[in-house]
């Protein structure tokens, strides 16, 4: 199918200034990580919606959305939950909190959603539809095929709106409409141009005050980095062998192949520009200081749902081929976290 999609972000010469008394925040996939946000934004007095599906949705429609705090605290909110994207009004934020592969199934809806200055917060792991977007290098303009294939994506978002969001904290929904706060409460923010605007300010304070750590980067790609540096490795590791982090880590064949996973990483992030401010050691000894985590990748096969793998690793390997770096760790263990995604998922269609 042949998306053409003709929308005011593209042309839209944004405001340049930005001033709210509530902040109207749509979460695009309210689940652990975007329940999270949307729970504790309410509770600081914006005006959220939350777009889930399913038992989730309709236990939120019942009885509230109830968060457990990693300190023994609880709460409950009542937000306006809903299915229909199209159904929740202009926004003044959109922060998608799908998980990368969704993101361009529910695209062509979310321009239901823009008004003027609209921002964009795409939260995803893995490397960004918009990483050569605005990026000002020899690859500006290319699209990253594993990510975002007919550009469906961009053509609904467009780079104007978009802001960066790396994403630390660990939460779980423990059943339908109860999400557990394990740890952290960082949201990295950037603007892909590198610019620190007046809108991302305005961002970053509204998340601040909803107790959540917000810095703002200006090199949000370095950021990106970082964070996907261990998770191209440990990610599908984990889908893999069924092993947690601290598993990984401490086992020298599984740490070996982390380190030639990352050690392939690094050298594409390089050649792109990007400076890591640690060690490979130390990332390693940093995922290991986690302990017992299944990862979510791990967590996706063992629920037979789609992973991430395109987004965290496939586009790690184009990018290599894009770079003209050899990533043979990176191509066999991608080519064996997708052989087991479709087995796994094929198992559970022939049970139905």
């Amino acid at each position: 199918m042949n998306f053409e999609f003709h929308f005011a972000v593209l042309d839209t010469v944004f405001h340049d200034s930005y001033s709210f008394d509530k902040m109207k925040i749509c979460i695009v996939g309210a689940g652990a990580i975007g329940g999270y946000l949307g729970a504790k934004l309410a509770l600081a007095g914006e005006a959220v919606t939350l777009i889930a599906r399913g038992s989730h949705l309709e236990a939120i429609q019942k009885n509230g959305l109830k968060l457990l705090m990693a300190d023994g605290s609880s709460q409950i909110v009542t937000p306006m939950a809903t299915s229909d994207i199209q159904s929740a009004g202009t926004q003044d934020v959109v922060i998608l909190t799908v998980k990368a592969h969704s993101v361009s199934a529910i695209a062509p809806f979310l321009p239901a959603l823009y008004n003027a200055h609209t921002m964009v917060v795409t939260a995803q792991n893995g490397v960004p539809w918009w990483y050569f977007r605005k990026y000002g290098g020899k690859y500006e303009g290319t699209r990253i095929q594993s990510v975002d294939p007919d550009g469906i994506i961009e053509a609904s978002i467009g780079a104007e709106r978009a802001i960066g969001c790396v994403v630390y904290p660990a939460t779980e929904i423990i059943e339908p409409g109860v999400i557990k706060h394990i740890e952290g409460d960082r949201f990295t923010l950037g603007e892909i141009n590198c610019t620190k605007t007046e809108r991302i300010q305005l961002l970053a304070q509204t998340l601040k005050q909803a107790g959540f750590k917000a810095p703002i980067r200006n090199q949000i790609r370095t950021e990106i980095w970082i964070k996907l540096w261990g998770n191209v490795a440990f990610n599908p590791i984990s889908a893999l062998t069924g092993a947690t982090l601290e598993d990984i880590c401490r086992y020298p064949l599984t740490r070996e192949l982390a380190r030639q996973m990352m050690t392939e990483t690094q050298a594409i992030a390089e050649n792109l520009g990007i400076k890591f401010g640690i060690s490979l050691e130390q990332r390693i000894n940093g995922a290991e200081n986690v302990g017992a985590h299944k990862t979510s990748m791990l967590q996706d096969i063992e629920a037979g749902r789609a992973t991430e793998i395109d987004a965290i690793v496939g586009a790690v390997a184009e990018l290599g081929k894009l770079t003209q770096i050899p990533t043979p760790y990176i191509d066999a263990i991608y080519a064996s976290v997708k052989l087991l995604e479709a087995t796994k998922q094929k198992s559970l269609f022939n049970k139905r």
